[in-house]
């Protein structure tokens, strides 16, 4: 385990070097004001083998692709996806995949589009090979640990898991019982803005600039020092989509959760309806 005071080094260090770092693919999603952070966890983490569960189109995926771009060596991406959407997502056309397979053009070297489903696609990876999984496929509380527990085999022994959506509490989302569950076992961290992004460390062995987060005596004020960093990354990030889009704060889109939630509510209300 790395030393305590590696935080604020580790913080300091970020500051000077990711400060102007954004994503190049910025459309609407929930994960934007992460993508900050895809970018210091590449970096920190080097995982020699990434996967995305879930991609729709794909800010997050671009994102972590993006930062490994930049490594000396960079490591093995995947992106694990129907690209035909479900109930949360909702539904779309072929144009959401082509579009993604155009912006992988400029990753092709080292990424890698699957198209099939989450369980169809676990023979594809060893077992332990595996540093940083993200899941972000159906968010029922039975498909999300149905998906952990299935990939969690294919996790090394440095592995980290990540999960969005985990302060999210709707009714139809689970990720938030999930990670109540996970956090008694593991070593972890979250964030609480952009609806909740939990990091969860799965293998013996803790990435020495990311040990600091998930132990549990490190100072509250360095760790919320850490979220409060990365909150105002993610909102110059959600700044740079108003402004690309032309939407004015004081009226703003309405959201993609908020379509999402009422699209899973009306769902609801037909099935009670039969």
């Amino acid at each position: 385990m790395a030393k305590l005071n590696t935080l604020p080094d580790a913080l300091s260090s970020l500051l000077h070097n990711d400060r102007d770092w954004i994503p190049e693919h910025i459309v609407e999603s929930a994960w934007l004001e992460h993508t900050p952070f895809a970018a210091w966890l590449m970096a920190a983490l080097e995982p020699r083998v990434f996967v995305e569960l879930g991609t729709h189109r794909a800010v997050s995926y671009m994102a972590f692709c993006q930062a490994n771009l930049r490594r000396a060596n960079p490591g093995k991406c995947f992106a694990i996806d129907t690209w035909k959407g479900d109930e949360h997502a909702g539904l779309y056309n072929e144009d959401v995949f082509a579009e993604v397979e155009r912006l992988n053009q400029k990753y092709c070297a080292f990424s890698t589009l699957t198209r099939g489903t989450f369980d169809e696609a676990l023979p594809l990876f060893a077992d332990g090979s595996i540093d940083l999984l993200h899941i972000d496929g159906f968010h029922s509380y039975e498909a999300v640990s149905h998906d952990f527990h299935s990939w969690l085999p294919k996790m090394s022994d440095k592995g980290v898991v990540l999960f969005h959506d985990t302060e999210v509490r709707d009714k139809a989302f689970g990720v938030w019982r999930l990670w109540a569950e996970l956090i008694s076992e593991y070593p972890h961290f979250d964030f609480h803005h952009g609806h909740g992004l939990g990091v969860l460390a799965v293998g013996p062995v803790i990435a020495p600039k990311i040990a600091p987060l998930l132990h549990p005596e490190v100072a509250a004020k360095d760790v919320e020092r850490f979220r409060h960093h990365f909150g105002e990354l993610g909102g110059e990030v959600s700044r740079l989509y108003r402004k690309k889009f032309n939407i004015t704060p004081g009226k703003p889109k309405k959201n993609f959760r908020s379509r999402l939630l009422g699209h899973i509510r009306s769902l609801a209300q037909r099935f009670r309806a039969k």
